[in-house]
């Protein structure tokens, strides 16, 4: 009997009890400390929960996207725009429904595209959104930022981005193992080929872009809270979009847990550096983009799979002259 789409395997099962372990453990942290720890935390499950999904996306596809900053920023603005008038649930789902709409959008227009023509073009979005923001702000509230007050505390936006980054990967998980995630991995691999078995390679694209940019504004509109006063250049920072990408291509995008291994070690270096050396975080970002590219462009676990490849060829190898002779 075949086999059900979404029947675990042993070793599926395995590493869902093993990340369900840590999820448990990592959501202790905010009992055991309130302070310096958790907000470097809440820093780490921020950009895990925006690696993980422009993964989704960028992974399967090897298109690079420096949307990320439009994205957060819009969901950030609905949360900033409204909080007065709705409940935040309620804001965050407007969050992601704003940001899906204009991924959408954007991808129909430019998905098209490839290579150098589409990374300027998603840059160019974020600065565009910024400002329009900027502008609609000065003329129809005559002021340059808002306030966003709830009762929310560090610790709460630190569980919801945790269950968030759990709800990426889970959603991610099953696009792998759907006819979506199955095209994607064909496109991946030769778009010219998916075209010719039939693969509307365009809807595939942007149905994953938008599913990638509605959790990138509900990250966005979780932080609203943190930073209580909003202003276009805080909520469009195109520094978010740089710090994605290169901690995703430093732990690696062909697995869909790589972007946690740059994630947290990056995290922790920036911090370290905006401490010490706030005018020189953007040489830093420049120079660890170049290292990466030029020496683990597949990322640590790129790094780490061609070892194990290599050890178990070497074994296989080991074990062919002692059955020969």
């Amino acid at each position: 009997m075949s086999a059900l789409p979404f029947d675990l395997t042993q070793k599926e099962l395995r590493i869902g009890a093993v990340g369900a372990v840590v999820a448990a453990v990592a959501a202790l942290l905010p009992l055991v400390d309130q302070g310096y720890y958790l907000s470097l935390s809440v820093n780490i499950m921020m950009y895990a929960a925006l690696c993980t999904a422009w993964s989704l996306f960028s992974g399967p596809t090897h298109y690079v996207s420096l949307a990320t900053a439009a994205f957060f920023g819009l969901g950030t603005y609905s949360v900033a725009l409204w909080i007065d008038f709705l409940p935040f649930p309620l804001l965050v789902g407007l969050g992601a429904v704003v940001a899906a709409v204009v991924a959408g959008l954007v991808g129909a227009a430019t998905l098209r595209l490839s290579g150098v023509y589409f990374v300027i073009f998603t840059l160019g979005l974020a600065e565009l959104v910024r400002q329009l923001m900027t502008w609609g702000q000065a003329k129809f509230t005559g002021k340059m930022g808002l306030y966003v007050f709830t009762d929310f505390r560090e610790m709460h936006i630190y569980w919801m981005l945790l269950a968030l980054t759990v709800v990426v990967f889970v959603t991610g998980w099953a696009i792998n193992r759907s006819r979506l995630g199955f095209a994607m991995q064909i496109i991946g691999n030769d778009e010219t080929v998916a075209r010719h078995v039939g693969i509307d390679t365009a809807r595939s694209k942007i149905i994953l872009f938008m599913i990638s940019g509605a959790f990138i504004g509900i990250v966005g509109a979780i932080c609203a809270p943190r930073y209580a006063y909003i202003q276009p250049t805080s909520a469009f920072n195109p520094m978010i979009s740089f710090l994605v990408v290169i901690m995703a291509l430093l732990g690696g995008t062909k697995r869909l847990w790589g972007p946690l291994v740059g994630v947290i070690p990056f995290t922790i270096v920036m911090d370290i550096v905006n401490s010490r050396f706030p005018n020189h975080t953007s040489i830093v970002i420049g120079l660890a983009f170049l290292a990466i590219v030029y020496f683990i462009p597949n990322g640590v676990t790129g790094v780490i799979e061609q070892a194990r490849a290599k050890w178990r060829a070497r074994n296989g190898a080991a074990a062919s002259a002692e059955r020969a002779a």
